[in-house]
């Protein structure tokens, strides 16, 4: 048997080793007490306070104010604009656990249309989850103590107070003071987030939207200490918005009730103007509107009440509205004449009846059977002789006519700060050129010279010619905003607004002729004979009657019924007073009207007594509706182009430019 080798343990090498293996692993754990203790004092000494910041931050959240929009006002103070307190019920997405169970129920405490829901949901889609989102908007007293009691079922909803817009008068200022309505997709991409934030409105038409970014004004906002569920404990601090300036507009709301009164729910448009500086005084479209309906998301039933009217009240007449100017436009064409030496004051025309262009056959007749006889340029305003116009504008030639008419804004917008403005038709040979190959003929030029063919303008347009004429040709480009306040304790600071360009006349004389025959159409024996009776000062005007179908035949019926002639008819008038020194310049345009002077002065005048009152002084006796005889209308052609262009060969060497 072999003997295997004996091992003997070796303890002092063994303790040696264990020491320092357990020397190592000390010197491991006290590097790793030191690194933690080192991270604690980082922690808790040299970043305390960060980290104290960031565990308030987990209870403290900003909270946006919405400034308050500015009010509006009309030029004597009358409030158009305002807000009042109200409440919503706002949801703020990221705190709701179940969105769809939360709409499911609330509904039963709080009732929620379907288009508040679809509103709602479709806001959720565009904001931020922690943003608040309205869910209801001007909750009743009842809603809120419901509401109120059964809070604790619905965690991140809450009630929250906010200002709405108020219209106080309604549809009297629709048009012109417009609306506002909550914010939609489209807003949401154009609008600043960081200056909309909080903010559930925004402006729509009119005032409104045309001065948006003066209305509105800068967010605050508010650190509030909120609980678990969300639900705010305490307000710490507070940083005021600064609210949107308060306008002053240049319309009086007396001036736009009478005038309104006086369409007395007829059709149409008037616009009044101050032909010193472009002050829109009043801007009437009737039918009108409650704007109230729309604030905070107007019904299915009553838009679709308003949409589908026959008389349109979302309309805006006055600055959309497009209607032949018929006879109105008579002045400016004489006034053309004088400018280019083509007339000179004494120059006559034989008015018999009709005007022929050698070698057509058909002919122009006149608005009277058996003309006028002879007549100048003031007594052609006057008695409104179509003959007279219709040899004027085919020396002028159409070239020049649009040329000179355009100075007037006709054909174009006159700049006025609403938005939605159309800029109507200047018949004009470059406006025909964009829409037919035919060329231009002289027929066309000859019913041009009478307001009807291709001609459009609104009442706007109207009112602005109307005004510059009126100013001795200086034109002004028509305004609504007069002056602006930072606040209801501040004094309101007035916008300066400069003409537009240099007079479009060039010789005093040449004014004097118009005025002379705008005045004898009201003081004389013209169209608006006996309009200026009673009143304290003389008037001008001019009546414009626009057929709205071509006639069939030249033969003269004088039986048709005031009614009949109202359906065929566009009855318009303009006016300024003082005559010697306007202040103020009217058009008025309605939609049926038998006659210009008889349908449509009438309310230029009740509109000019008004302004009397306005201006300090006594109301004036209306005249007599007997001493308003009614005119005939202004009557085109029965087509506008002839199958056959030969028949509209120049009829001499002035109006060659005519020929296609």
């Amino acid at each position: 048997m072999k003997l295997g080798r004996t091992a003997f343990k070796e303890s002092r090498g063994e303790a040696d080793l264990f020491r320092r293996r357990a020397f190592a692993g000390f010197f491991l754990i006290l590097i790793g007490l030191v690194a933690l203790v080192g991270r604690y004092v980082v922690l808790q000494v040299q970043r305390h306070d960060e980290f104290a910041l960031r565990s308030q931050q987990n209870s403290i959240k900003p909270r946006p104010i919405p400034p308050a929009r500015g009010l509006i006002y009309d030029r004597n103070g009358v409030l158009l604009a305002d807000n009042v307190p109200a409440f919503r019920l706002e949801a703020t997405p990221d705190q709701v656990p179940d969105m769809d169970k939360m709409l499911a129920t609330i509904g039963s405490v709080v009732p929620l249309s379907d288009e508040d829901i679809e509103t709602f949901r479709k806001q959720v889609k565009q904001g931020r989850r922690f943003d608040g989102v309205p869910l209801k908007l001007k909750m009743t007293e009842d809603e809120i103590a419901r509401f109120a009691i059964n809070q604790w079922r619905f965690p991140g909803v809450e009630i929250v107070p906010y200002l709405t817009r108020r219209y106080p008068l309604g549809a009297h200022m629709a048009h012109v003071v417009g609306y506002v309505s909550r914010i939609d997709a489209d807003d949401v991409a154009r609008l600043d987030p960081t200056r909309y934030k909080g903010t559930t409105h925004v402006g729509r038409i009119g005032i409104e939207r045309s001065y948006e970014d003066l209305l509105h004004g800068t967010p605050g906002y508010e650190l509030v200490e909120v609980n678990a569920d969300g639900r705010v404990q305490q307000v710490l601090e507070t940083h005021a918005p600064t609210p949107g300036k308060n306008l002053y507009l240049s319309i009086d709301v007396r001036l736009q009730k009478a005038a309104e009164d006086a369409f007395n729910g007829r059709l149409g448009a008037a616009v009044a103007i101050d032909p010193r500086n472009g002050q829109v005084l009043a801007f009437v479209s009737v039918p009108s509107f409650d704007p109230n309906l729309f604030v905070n998301g107007i019904s299915g039933q009553d838009y679709h009440s308003l949409m589908t009217s026959e008389d349109k009240p979302l309309y805006n007449r006055a600055l959309r509205g497009v209607y032949p100017p018929g006879s109105t436009v008579k002045p400016f064409v004489a006034l053309a004449g004088l400018e280019y030496g083509v007339r000179r004051p004494g120059d006559t025309v034989l008015s018999t009846g009709e005007f022929c262009i050698p070698g057509q056959s058909r002919c122009y007749r006149d608005d009277k059977q058996g003309g006028d006889g002879t007549v100048n340029m003031v007594r052609a305003i006057e008695l409104s002789t179509n003959t007279y116009f219709y040899r004027l504008a085919l020396d002028l030639g159409i070239d020049r006519f649009s040329t000179f008419l355009r100075k007037f804004s006709f054909g174009e917008k006159t700049g006025i700060d609403l938005v939605g403005e159309v800029p109507g038709v200047l018949p004009s040979r470059e406006w025909k050129a964009t829409r037919s190959k035919a060329g231009w003929y002289p027929g066309e030029t000859i019913i041009s010279g009478i307001g009807q063919g291709y001609w459009a303008v609104t009442a706007l347009q109207l009112a602005h010619a109307t005004a510059t004429i009126a100013g001795k040709g200086v034109p002004y480009t028509p305004h609504l905003l007069m002056r602006t306040q930072d606040g209801v304790d501040a004094q309101p600071l007035d916008v300066p607004w400069s003409s537009s360009g240099p007079s479009v006349i060039t010789k005093t004389a040449n004014w004097d002729v118009i005025n002379q025959g705008m005045t004898a159409v009201i003081n004389g024996v013209g169209t608006g004979k006996g309009l200026g009776i009673g009143f304290p000062y003389v008037i001008a005007g001019k009546s414009g009657t626009a057929e709205r179908f071509s006639r069939t035949t030249n033969a003269y019926d004088t039986r048709k019924s005031t009614a009949y002639l109202a359906t065929r008819h566009r009855a318009l008038f303009i006016a300024f007073t003082p005559a010697e020194d306007p202040k103020i310049a009217v058009a008025v345009i309605l939609e049926a009207g038998a006659w210009g002077a008889k349908d449509s002065g009438p309310i230029a005048r009740k509109l000019l007594d008004q302004w009397v009152v306005d201006e300090g002084g006594e109301r004036p006796a209306p005249p007599a509706s007997s001493a308003l005889p009614p005119p005939a209308p202004a009557v085109p052609p029965p087509t506008q182009e002839p199958a056959d262009p030969s028949e509209l060969a120049p009829a001499d060497a002035a109006s060659t430019e005519d020929t296609p």
